[in-house]
């Protein structure tokens, strides 16, 4: 008989089309309540895929997302699925003192929790923006209640990036919360992104299930996917005057993204954070 499949953790980051890293020059947050929303329809086109794929996964959701849209946080957890922290309105945790993120964090957790009936665990920092220039940020996550965070991308990035920090589950300044950092691939002497979000739309999907099969082979450690409700919608709205850059970043490929998750839900075996790396979780 064969061992059972490796199971690697699924995520989405629940934030709506005009509150991404990439807009936040030319969106001023003032405008967000203006603007037509399209993250409850996207994570219902979600929740009908995994449900289809028989998948759960972990839904690090913003605060100020849940707060208007408390239906669809009721949703996620009635299908199954973990809910977890994205704080509260996608403000880099790089751009907070630690009393403005302690409270940050704290916020969101007791409103997730509030609506959705269920402990909050998780965390992952807005644009993974916990790295060597604030690793308070950990201690105040665990003060604040929480368990683990996703927040260190162990790459060279433009926009974040943490390429020194370990490429596998450990525990910051030797306290009780894990990191699970987002998973890589080590080659040429330098990690190589392989956890999904905008590197998943822009480059051969092939690129993504050779590392991905690699580490659950090689490695014989799960992997983190992640994406967002809105790479799903090929249909959102266009913004305008904010660079190429950021369009190639946000645009690009939509259409296939769908396709593109149905295909992994069903090379790979997925489930929620805190289901694959639940071991870590346990107290002593």
């Amino acid at each position: 008989m064969s061992a059972p499949a490796l199971r690697n953790a699924m995520t989405v980051d629940v934030e709506d089309y005009f509150q991404v890293q990439a807009f936040a020059h030319c969106v001023a947050r003032e405008s967000w309540d203006s603007r037509p929303s399209r993250v409850e329809a996207n994570v219902e086109r979600i929740l009908a895929l995994f449900a289809r794929m028989d998948t759960k996964a972990t839904f690090f959701t913003l605060g100020w997302i849940a707060e208007r849209h408390p239906g669809m946080v009721r949703r996620i957890v009635a299908a199954g699925h973990e809910l977890a922290s994205h704080g509260w309105d996608h403000t880099r945790a790089d751009t907070q003192d630690p009393e403005t993120f302690r409270s940050d964090v704290t916020r969101t957790r007791a409103v997730l929790e509030d609506i959705g009936g269920v402990a909050v665990r998780g965390y992952r920092a807005a644009t993974f923006s916990i790295g060597a220039h604030n690793p308070w940020a950990f201690r105040v996550l665990e003060e604040a209640g929480y368990r683990y965070s996703s927040s260190v991308n162990p790459i060279r990035h433009d926009l974040y990036g943490m390429p020194d920090a370990p490429r596998v589950p450990f525990q910051p300044d030797g306290g009780d919360l894990w990191e699970f950092p987002m998973t890589t691939v080590r080659f040429l002497g330098r990690n190589w992104p392989c956890s999904g979000g905008g590197y998943f739309r822009l480059l051969p999907p092939v690129l993504y299930r050779t590392g991905l099969a690699a580490i659950n082979r090689t490695e014989t450690r799960p992997g983190i996917f992640y994406f967002h409700p809105w790479e799903v919608d090929p249909g959102q709205p266009r913004i305008a005057g904010c660079g190429w850059k950021s369009r190639l970043r946000h645009y690009t490929n939509l259409s296939r993204m769908e396709v593109g998750l149905a295909g992994i839900l069903r090379r790979f075996a997925w489930d929620r954070m805190d289901h694959v790396y639940g071991d870590f979780l346990v107290r002593p």
